[in-house]
């Protein structure tokens, strides 16, 4: 698990083009103006691809290794060279990095294609896929640097890419403040990067992997669980989770592709990642491990009841995402039994959750911009490709037997059942419980959607005219469901994938759940079969009201984010503002009045001196003859 790299070889070495060529065209797209309209937006996908190339070719090369020779790194030059500092600009390639180079690029490629229909009317195109080589080439910085700091570097572009795109329809007012929230949040969220690299820097000399655990292994455990912590809080503001996860609902302001891109692929798992990554950190800390897992326990839960509540198609995949991250969390939180089962779920999620999303846009596409699911209905007759292709991912995630979610998610309820004490029950039950609650909010949205009575008019002012979406939308669409169909199974046949990951996650352990595996699988799959029912009972055998009906408290709540929005304002944005206006007024009231009254005394003294400087001889005279006195007082004071 901490074995050191050696220097790259062959293909390896070229990795760093992966990120060039996406960086490359975004700066090219940026700069060429309105000249670059008709053909930007095939550059855009060409530079994607061309990373993807080049991830295949280093990731064959990976593979023709022996798992010791694994893990390599191409140093690029020196960054910062000498000092108590020295950083390299380095990439590292090992399974794990070179796992999300080939998520990132060949979800990210078809998200390009994807979009280059859903954005044809749009008059900013070519910068829109700016941003998306932007955001694609951050991403991979991120996961390719040998070193915190490089992975801060693309940690912050991320960042950027997410703000640019989010705001990216900024004349809504709405839409550019939903941009600048995920920037503050994720803000808080880069505090904790930053302190992190820095106990990593006083105490080891080092923020490089291998330094770092190197130097692990020696450390005092306060140490470690310091950097765990600091660590942490940085993964809930990069991947929305408790209680830095109020952004995410919001940033479904974004284009629909932005949001696939957003979800199944790059910001919201580079959490996740950095939880794995730092394995050797976790292991000698189990306290910050085990604020890991209670974290991704509470933000899975959290999820799941606000998506069960809301009926914005895009923002109950939002929550989704916020639950199915909770999941990957729970697993990394577990140690190596459950980090390899939270990447392997994190890819199989790519696939289907980046599928649903290009459906919701296909939907969208198809209503007039519409979101709010009490609209729909019905509409599987007028889009079979899109209903087909969202219906696989929506089968995926609930976990139906065979399909990819069915392996990857399943697996993070058995390692959760795994333990001793009160933890697998806690973390057990809760998984499996959410895994009920998953079947439910996504058999709602997707009866809502395909099912049932239309609640839409096709003739009046607001009549919609469903259509099947043009090929360059629903072509990604089909490869994305293939995917959520088989790609779980061909990972997991023979532990393919888990041991693929054993020299950065270690060697899975299988140990015995405190329930038998079989129970396990039971129950889950009939809290799955019940939470399609009553679903199915509510959206499908009922009608669906137009407008959303009264509701107890704890539906209302749900509705509102848990009143998120409200606890952050009451928490943090009032006090910090009473803050500031306490420190504005003391500054004006008290510094700035002793300084102004100190000035205007000189003022008036100097306006008073002025007064003798007013050009009558007499009044010169008058003041030489007083001055004379004052000297006559003062010599014969002095001689008495």
């Amino acid at each position: 698990m901490t074995t050191n790299a050696i220097a790259a070889t062959g293909n390896v070495e070229l990795i760093w083009l992966a990120v060039a060529i996406p960086l490359v065209s975004a700066g090219i797209l940026l700069l060429a103006g309105k000249g670059a309209n008709r053909w930007g937006h095939w550059l855009g996908i060409l530079a994607s691809l061309g990373s993807l190339v080049i991830g295949v070719m280093a990731a064959l090369d990976l593979l023709g290794q022996d798992s010791s020779n694994r893990i390599q790194e191409h140093i690029l030059y020196e960054w910062i060279p000498g000092g108590d500092l020295d950083v390299a600009l380095g990439f590292r390639v090992d399974p794990l990095s070179i796992t999300f180079v080939l998520l990132v690029t060949f979800v990210g490629t078809l998200i390009h294609i994807y979009s280059v229909a859903y954005m044809e009317k749009d008059r900013d195109r070519r910068r829109f896929f700016a941003y998306l080589n932007l955001f694609v080439a951050s991403m991979l910085l991120l996961v390719l640097g040998n070193s915190y700091l490089v992975l801060f570097v693309g940690w912050e572009g991320v960042g950027l890419a997410s703000y640019l795109l989010i705001g990216f329809w900024n004349q809504v007012p709405e839409y550019a403040t939903a941009g600048k929230k995920a920037f503050v949040m994720n803000r808080v969220g880069d505090m904790g990067m930053l302190l992190a690299m820095m106990t990593m820097f006083a105490s080891f000399g080092t923020v490089s992997f291998d330094g770092v655990a190197g130097a692990a292994g020696g450390a005092s455990e306060g140490v470690l669980t310091a950097i765990g912590i600091f660590l942490l809080v940085a993964a809930c503001g990069k991947s929305a989770q408790f209680p830095l996860q109020a952004w995410l609902g919001d940033a479904m302001a974004g284009p629909t592709p932005v949001s696939a891109l957003i979800h199944a692929a790059t910001m919201v798992t580079a959490g996740v990642y950095l939880m794995v990554r730092s394995g050797f950190i976790f292991e000698g800390a189990p306290t910050a491990q085990l604020l890991v897992a209670i974290i991704g326990t509470i933000t899975l839960i959290f999820g799941a009841i606000v998506g069960s509540a809301k009926d914005d198609m895009k923002k109950v995949l939002a929550a989704s995402t916020m639950s199915q991250i909770g999941y990957m969390m729970l697993a990394a939180g577990l140690g190596p039994i459950g980090a390899a089962f939270a990447i392997f779920h994190l890819v199989t999620h790519g696939f289907f959750k980046a599928g649903m999303f290009l459906g919701a846009g296909s939907v969208m596409h198809a209503m007039n911009d519409e979101v709010d699911m009490r609209g729909f209905g019905g509409l599987w007759k007028h889009m079979k490709v899109t209903w087909v292709t969202f219906g696989l991912g929506y089968l995926a995630i609930i976990g139906f037997p065979f399909l990819s979610g069915f392996y990857s998610k399943d697996y993070i309820i058995e390692a959760a059942f795994v333990g001793e004490g009160w933890q697998p029950w806690v973390f057990g039950t809760a998984t499996l419980l959410v895994a009920g609650l998953t079947a439910f909010y996504m058999s709602r949205l997707f009866f809502m959607v395909f099912h049932g009575k239309p609640r839409w008019s096709s003739e009046g002012p607001n009549a919609k005219h469903p259509h099947e979406s043009p090929a360059l939308m629903t072509i990604p669409m089909i490869i994305l469901a293939i995917g959520s169909v088989g790609l779980g199974w061909f990972l997991d046949a023979g532990d393919r994938f888990v041991t693929f990951l054993e020299p950065v996650t270690g060697a899975v352990e299988h140990l015995e759940p405190v329930i038998p595996v079989p129970v396990i699988i039971g129950l889950t799959l009939t809290l799955v079969a019940i939470g399609v029912a009553v679903a199915y009972v509510m959206y499908v055998r009922n009608d669906v009201p137009a407008k959303a009906p009264a509701a107890n408290v704890l539906v209302n709540a749900a509705r509102n984010d848990l009143h998120q929005d409200a606890i952050n304002e009451n928490l943090f944005m009032r006090p910090g503002q009473w803050l500031t206006r306490g420190v504005d007024g003391t500054d004006r009231g008290l510094i700035d009045g002793l300084v102004m009254a100190v000035a205007r005394s000189f003022g008036s003294v100097g306006r008073s001196i002025g007064k003798i400087q007013n050009g009558y001889a007499r009044s010169y005279a008058g003041v030489m003859t007083l001055g004379i006195v004052v000297v006559v007082i003062l010599a014969l004071a002095a001689r008495i």
